[in-house]
């Protein structure tokens, strides 16, 4: 009869080691999920370019106490999602390092709740400017760099809103949904690069964001929740340490829903 004894390779899985020599490029990263992840890619063994709007002396602070601790690298990279032209001039900075780029992850985001009727033209292009194609103009620039060493993972920050229909929604779900379906189209045509696109799609999440949100509404989404509490940022960043290792490299276009697992 053919065993299997699968305890040496269980003991021998290092977590500060599922990203050594990986480098991570993060967007959002100075607060909520995006820092997270930033901490855990860093004590998995990743160098990371920070990438946020503005530089922020606290961050930075927290950045170089966990450079020290870890060993690391963290790079501050500084732009603004709405500027394209400001991104791309980012993105060039870092890949004129000539260091491959081994994950992309695309956290950074603005909620928006109001009733559709009361939603301007110029809200909707501003979420979906920011949501849906800054992630957009980062893979493409990014993808480019991955394609030539035949490796990466992108991951996309989605969102349950996008896969319900919750009132005063409209702007914030649709960009998010539109990024989960890019993320399922990007998979498909990057498959033969050996680059991986996955999305994660949190719940309700003990962020800023949350802080913006209606207290009613929050409390109606929980109530449908098996879990009835937020997540905790630390709960998102170690599924996106997931999809970035090793550990998910038969995984592509998919939607990882993080929610605490929802009733109906």
């Amino acid at each position: 009869m053919l065993s299997v004894d699968c305890a040496d390779d269980a003991g021998s899985l290092n977590m500060e080691q599922l990203l050594s020599g990986k480098v991570a490029i993060i967007t959002g990263s100075n607060r909520g999920i995006g820092r997270s992840i930033l901490e855990q890619f860093v004590r998995s063994g990743a160098d990371v370019y920070a990438c946020t709007r503005q530089d922020r002396e606290e961050f930075r602070l927290w950045t170089e106490a966990l450079v020290r601790e870890s060993g690391r690298r963290i790079t501050h990279v500084h732009f603004d999602l709405e500027n394209a032209t400001e991104m791309k001039v980012a993105l060039q900075k870092i890949f004129a390092n000539k260091v491959p780029i081994d994950i992309l992850v695309n956290n950074a985001a603005v909620a928006h709740g109001a009733l559709f009727q009361m939603t301007s033209q110029q809200d909707l292009r501003r979420i979906f400017d920011i949501n849906f194609f800054a992630p957009l103009v980062m893979i493409q620039s990014v993808a480019r760099q991955m394609m030539r060493h035949k490796k990466g993972s992108i991951i996309n920050m989605a969102s349950t809103a996008a896969l319900a229909a919750d009132q005063g929604s409209l702007a914030y779900a649709s960009s998010k949904a539109a990024l989960i379906q890019a993320t399922r189209v990007m998979a498909t045509e990057l498959a033969s690069s050996n680059i991986r696109v996955n999305a994660i799609a949190p719940g309700v999440t003990q962020t800023d964001m949350l802080a913006q949100m209606d207290s009613k509404a929050i409390e109606r989404i929980l109530q449908r929740n098996a879990i009835q509490r937020p997540a905790l940022p630390k709960e998102i960043a170690d599924v996106a340490l997931f999809l970035a290792s090793d550990l998910s490299s038969y995984m592509s276009g998919q939607v990882l829903r993080v929610d605490g697992a929802p009733i109906n």
